[in-house]
């Protein structure tokens, strides 16, 4: 079994800001699979189903970015979830805008939902796809930046970007973790070059 879990904050108000791309990359998965998250249970909306042979569950946590862990810890508890077989996407101020890295492992690099996460598994050793937003203009607050809607100009970009995360996360299903890091990472790095 194999967990996916797309970090963002719940409700309308949040919904469409850079924020929210691993919910934007979730609901697109649901999509694609045919999964509706209608289920509410550990602090998330979530959804199960079986893909390629693969059982599988989507998941929107609906702590709150800042405590994610919460509810991925309950998920991974309740499952007995081998750490390897949990997925998590979110936004990264550290890549540019439209940008995917898919990692077997790391540092929160300064995510408070993932240093939330870390916390909660006492383990960094599991799969994530961080999906660019980009660094805020001189003199806009961080916190501002992530909350706020994108520019139209941005959209297409942002799209694109998140189908290849669901492209990845497919993938990722099916191949161990360094062939996806391969194709994905040197993909979009020979892409914008």
């Amino acid at each position: 079994m194999k967990v996916i879990v797309g970090l963002g904050n719940p409700g309308l108000r949040y919904a469409k800001t850079r924020h929210n791309l691993g919910f934007w990359v979730v609901d697109l998965l649901g999509q694609r699979w045919q999964i509706p998250l209608t289920k509410h249970k550990f602090k998330a909306k979530y959804g199960e189903g079986v893909v390629n042979g693969e059982r599988l569950i989507l998941v929107k946590p609906q702590t709150f970015m800042n405590r994610s862990g919460e509810a991925v810890g309950d998920i991974a508890r309740f499952y007995h979830l081998p750490i390897e077989d949990l997925l998590i996407i979110y936004d990264d101020l550290a890549l540019a805008p439209g940008l995917i890295r898919i990692k077997g492992s790391g540092s929160s690099g300064g995510h408070n939902g993932m240093a939330n996460i870390i916390d909660h598994l006492s383990s960094q050793e599991f799969p994530r796809l961080r999906i660019g937003i980009g660094q805020p203009p001189p003199q806009m607050d961080t916190a501002d930046y992530v909350l706020q809607v994108f520019d139209q100009g941005e959209i297409k970009m942002i799209e694109d970007a998140c189908c290849d995360a669901a492209d990845a996360v497919e993938m990722w299903l099916n191949k161990d973790i360094l062939s996806v890091m391969n194709y994905y990472n040197k993909k979009q790095t020979n892409n914008k070059t």
